[in-house]
């Protein structure tokens, strides 16, 4: 493996930047070392109950209020009405908006360090720089600050269940530290054991071990899921163990392109368990097996149009009437967060339909709602990663995964459209608090029990790691017309 086993105790575990008792039987368990640090109180499941907020419940059965409780016991949502009256903790949800945690449905958790490093890249540059140059360089500690720092960031931008394609599976104790960072965060994963984009010799490599050790129960917030390439083995593979297939389908490298799918796709692998990730230059036949066999869509809208992918398939989806999760991809070139996602997906669609309604072409599909697209960052989220039934919704029964989003700031302020707020106004400024199964990890805007001044310097060291060990520039301001820093 990459690093030695002194430089693992020097590593950071969960006890150096979130308190808690179980930091330390974590770190214990993982081999790492913690700086000594005053603990603060864990945030722990309870009884809630949030007073007076708007509340878009994503549910059509119970539709939304601008004015209702949500009573929290547990981990489950037990009610959602006006005018509840409950022994509980009182949380004032006025000028919010109460609604399920975002799903993000893919993203590489372990690049945190090497965050915007990739700021004017394309794809061959990240090909080029963080896959074949950078990768191989992670120790299993930098994967963890990695996965751990993009965790934080993602609950407090309001994501509160994420898939992540792991990359750097480079050891057995790079995989042990890239789930343990999950579960010490707090927030919901699908670590989906990745070793890259195309088919591999030394595949399946440690996934068995991982399903046995970490993976006993189904019922808990991090689960295991098949991060396969384009190839019939993986996948057999993946059915085998019983795990959801994710698989990267960029239509601009041929080697991955929707039509090396719909080979395996004729030979009757295609099936509801496949989630496909951007899927770029599909053709209408493509999309169709796609809905004729159940498979889910993840688009990374910005990346796609950024970094050269091709021009996301928003409209062929919907015209087969798929309806797309939102998905991050890679923060070494661009914001992860879900008002990102949303805001780019919403205008891509109204752009494209606006063009045609320009040239006078008739029968135009209908143009995005607001609300549609909160839809496709929350429940069409969940059912991509097969948790439906537990989260993406504020319905009774349910994990409560809540966001609140502040109403009463300058930016939305005064409210006239809750939806359009979210999606066209709002940023993680207004995330105020976040809970995942009925612990409140965000309060305030702020994480609970996190020493941001620590975590940055963990994460700091190791992107100094990874850029002296790969012979790049180390410079904040660079010239580069393409491509990353190193140049």
């Amino acid at each position: 493996m990459a690093g030695s086993s002194h430089a693992l105790n020097q590593r950071l575990s969960r006890r150096a930047v979130l308190a808690g008792a179980s930091a330390g039987a974590m770190s214990a368990a993982l081999g790492f070392g913690a700086p000594a640090m005053a603990q603060a109180p864990q945030p722990r499941e309870g009884r809630y109950l949030f007073k007076n907020g708007l509340v878009l419940t994503m549910d059509p059965a119970l539709g939304d209020f601008e004015r209702a409780d949500v009573l929290v016991e547990g981990r489950r949502i037990v009610a959602v009405r006006p005018d509840i009256t409950a022994e509980a903790t009182v949380i004032d949800a006025s000028d919010r908006i109460v609604l399920p945690g975002f799903c993000d449905t893919h993203h590489h958790f372990y690049q945190s360090a090497l965050r915007n490093i990739l700021g004017n890249g394309l794809l061959e540059d990240y090909f080029r720089d963080i896959v074949a140059k950078a990768t191989p360089l992670f120790r299993a500690q930098d994967a963890y600050d990695g996965v751990l720092s993009g965790a934080l960031r993602s609950l407090t931008s309001g994501v509160t269940h994420v898939t992540d394609l792991s990359q750097v599976s480079n050891s057995p104790e790079h995989s042990d530290a890239m789930i343990g960072a999950f579960k010490e965060s707090g927030i919901r994963a699908v670590h989906a054991y990745s070793r890259g984009y195309t088919p591999s010799a030394q595949f399946p490599g440690d996934i068995e071990r991982i399903q046995k050790q970490h993976f006993a129960s189904s019922d808990q917030l991090v689960t295991l899921a098949f991060g396969a390439a384009i190839d019939k083995n993986q996948w057999l593979l993946a059915r085998k163990m019983g795990l959801r297939l994710y698989t990267h389908v960029v239509g601009s490298v041929a080697a991955v392109a929707p039509a090396a799918v719909i080979k395996l796709g004729d030979e009757g692998l295609m099936g509801p368990d496949n989630v496909y990730i951007h899927f770029t230059n599909a053709r209408p036949e493509h999309m169709k097996r796609v809905k004729e066999t159940g498979g889910s869509l993840s688009l990374a809208v910005p990346i796609e149009m950024t970094m050269r992918h091709g021009t996301p398939p928003l409209q062929q989806a919907l015209d087969h009437g798929i309806r797309p999760s939102l998905s991050s991809d890679v923060e070494t070139t661009m914001s992860s967060d879900m008002f990102s996602q949303m805001r780019a997906t919403f205008t891509l669609q109204r752009m494209l339909i606006n063009e045609r309604a320009i040239r006078e072409e008739k029968d135009l599909p209908p143009l995005l709602t607001a609300k549609e697209v909160v839809a496709m960052a929350t429940i069409e989220g969940a059912r991509c990663n097969a948790a439906e039934s537990r989260t993406g919704s504020i319905t009774p029964g349910k994990d409560a995964d809540l966001v609140l989003l502040r109403t009463d700031m300058a930016n939305v302020m005064p409210l006239n459209n809750a939806y359009g707020a979210i999606v066209t106004g709002m940023d993680t400024s207004n995330v105020d608090t976040v809970m995942v199964a009925g612990r409140i990890l965000v309060s305030e805007g702020r994480l609970t029990g996190v020493d941001m001044a620590a975590l940055q310097k963990r994460i700091a060291a190791s992107r100094d790691y990874i850029v002296e060990k790969a012979g790049w520039r180390k410079a904040v301001l660079d010239g580069a017309a393409s491509g990353a820093n190193p140049q």
